[in-house]
């Protein structure tokens, strides 16, 4: 029989986070959802008053903040319950009414910038210098004004608000569609097991030592997706139209523009990217002839890539265990730092594991005034305990800006979301490689090092690179199919892996079960906070106490400068392309010395 996931109900409570941190119960989510509306209501009377005066200036964006915080407090409560059990059709319908709210809300609202942005930048000065409690919204304020080339008329960026519900519906059908509606096969497990394949599931099963195994789960899963591709290539192609449409309104030169400019981060970045991953394949190149060679295979193919190439130490390792290496591992970061990581794992900030209808992956979400939540799909393995001690660096990250940042300035950029959870990554392999004495383990401690490289750097500039394809074909006028998005996929697929591993016809398809392609140019943050985490950490380990406080400046600097500023202070300058050269010569390291041992 079938081993099946637990219900909703039946987990722990212990292992669950604690929702009503936020909302003691829904009666108080929808007091608060009226509260909003009234608010609302009262602050859509300022339009066309705005900056009228210094008083009136201040009290719209004092209002405007707190209803902000509101809105985003109560979307947090209803999408935290609905992610860990997507079934629930009232968890949906609260996340679709709220969604549907801040839609009404932005709408109601959507005179602020624009009459911010028709008046004097002198105006606004001298208002500020008469009335001193302006200050505080000076750097609000300057972001405002930077976007004014982009900016819109007050009735069109009323009618952009309105439409904003209807353009998340890709990546709310998405969602729903792959995480409850669609079914995968059973397989027969190492041990003799029936087992189901779950998105949850699937990496450890694909790490199993049968090959077998994993074939057959590989195969299984992707004709899953196969059979839905149309409709998974439709909601893909929705999704871009959309970003064409909002670049298009806004005067961007392409999707890709507008969507870092958002960030405040310009092209050259992620063109940078891409172009010095490719001038480095010969590194995952090397990675696939060694994987090769240490698997024993005279074909690699796509399923063997998750396969442990040291498979006597792929020993299991339970969530309490992870935990105490977590916070050993984070010693460098200073007492205060391991505190709160651990009053988070004492306190329930964190969902740990699977259960029937739980959103897949993980994540952290910010909750500014409470504290941050964590969701994991922990399962036992190395990965799971680099998953957790990566999460609790977002989690960190967001504690420490809304500790120190007014709610305006507390919720820093997205560019810089990555950096923070993978130096936690680069202390904890370092702390696993600096406490082992074992030979064969450090091979498997290194191999899973040039793992990350793998997944983190090659794999998402991999993603980075398609979904730039993809977009710039839909700005030529091409159509977005299921036949052409598998095309464009294979091929960066043949490319990036390199002739001695065999692309097998299923991966083409595994665009259609990455999520982050509904994030809009996400991805690529990934490798560039990935290499500039590699130099934080380094920093860390290398120079003591001053790298420590000057990264948790950054930590602590939410969105009060651009992201590749705070990095800055960091000690991290990604206006050059010498943090990711570096990280590659890390790499270069790390494969001849298993090159070595192999």
């Amino acid at each position: 029989m079938a081993k099946e996931l637990p219900k909703r109900s039946e987990v722990k409570e212990e292992f669950t986070w604690k929702i009503e941190d936020v909302y003691p119960d829904t009666a108080a989510w929808e007091a608060e959802l009226q509260n909003i509306r009234t608010k609302a209501d009262a602050l859509a009377d300022m339009e066309g008053k705005v900056t009228s005066s210094p008083e009136n200036l201040l009290s719209t964006l004092e209002q405007n903040a707190a209803l902000d915080l509101m809105v985003s407090r109560t979307f947090h409560y209803a999408s935290r319950l609905s992610d860990v059990d997507t079934k629930n059709s009232t968890h949906q319908a609260m996340v679709q009414r709220i969604s549907s709210i801040a839609t009404q809300v932005s709408s109601k609202l959507a005179f602020i910038d624009p009459e911010i942005l028709a008046t004097e930048t002198s105006v606004l000065e001298d208002y500020i210098s008469k009335l001193p409690a302006l200050e505080l919204y000076r750097g609000q304020i300057a972001e405002i004004q930077r976007l004014k080339p982009h900016s819109l008329s007050t009735e069109m960026e009323k009618v952009l608000a309105m439409s904003a519900d209807m353009g998340r519906t890709p990546n709310q059908t998405y969602s729903i569609f792959t995480n409850s509606d669609m079914t995968f096969p059973e397989v027969i497990d190492e041990n003799g097991d029936t087992v189901r394949i779950t998105h949850g599931r699937f990496v450890g099963l694909q790490n199993s030592q049968d090959r077998n195994v994993r074939k057959d789960t590989f195969e299984k899963f992707y004709h899953t997706y196969d059979q839905y591709k149309n409709t998974l290539a439709s909601l893909y192609s929705g999704q871009v139209k959309k970003l064409m449409f909002n670049a298009s309104l806004r005067k961007y030169n392409s999707t890709l523009e507008a969507s870092v400019d958002a960030n405040n981060v310009s092209p050259i970045v992620y063109e940078n990217l891409v172009s010095t991953v490719n001038k480095n394949l010969d590194k995952l190149h090397r990675y696939v002839a060694l994987r090769k060679k240490l698997l024993n295979v005279d074909e690699l193919h796509m399923y063997d890539i998750y396969a442990p190439m040291i498979p006597d130490f792929a020993k299991k390792i339970p969530y309490e265990e992870a935990k105490q290496t977590v916070l050993k591992a984070l010693a460098p970061l200073g007492e205060d730092y391991v505190k709160v990581v651990e009053e988070g794992f004492n306190s329930r900030w964190i969902d740990v594991y699977e259960n029937e209808g739980k959103r897949s992956g993980a994540y952290s979400a910010g909750c500014y005034g409470v504290h941050p939540y964590v969701l994991l799909n922990y399962n036992n393995t190395l990965d799971n305990m680099f998953t957790l001690a990566h999460e609790m660096g977002h989690a960190m990250h967001s504690y420490l800006s809304n500790q120190t940042q007014p709610y305006i300035y507390a919720r820093y950029k997205i560019f810089v979301a990555e950096v923070a959870s993978t130096c936690n990554e680069i202390l904890l392999m370092e702390y696993l490689l600096k406490n082992t004495t074992d030979k064969r383990e450090r091979a498997y401690l290194l191999n899973h090092y040039m793992d990350k490289f793998k997944g983190t750097v090659f794999r998402q500039t991999m993603f980075a690179e398609y979904e730039k394809e993809t977009n710039r074909m839909a700005e030529a006028g091409q159509s977005l199919t299921a036949d052409v998005l598998s095309k464009v996929y294979h091929d960066l697929n043949c490319k990036y892996y390199g002739p001695q591993m065999v692309s097998d016809p299923e991966i083409a398809v595994e665009w259609a079960r990455i999520p982050h392609f509904y994030m809009n140019f996400y991805v690529y943050q990934y490798a560039t906070g990935f290499t500039s985490a590699v130099a934080i950490a380094h920093n860390i380990l290398e120079k003591g106490a001053p790298a420590v406080e000057a990264y948790k400046k950054f930590l602590s600097g939410g969105c009060t400068k651009s992201p590749v500023e705070l990095l800055k202070i960091a000690g991290v300058n990604l206006e050059t392309p010498e943090p990711i050269q570096n990280a590659f010569n890390v790499l270069d390291n790390i494969l001849n010395e298993m090159e070595a041992l192999g």
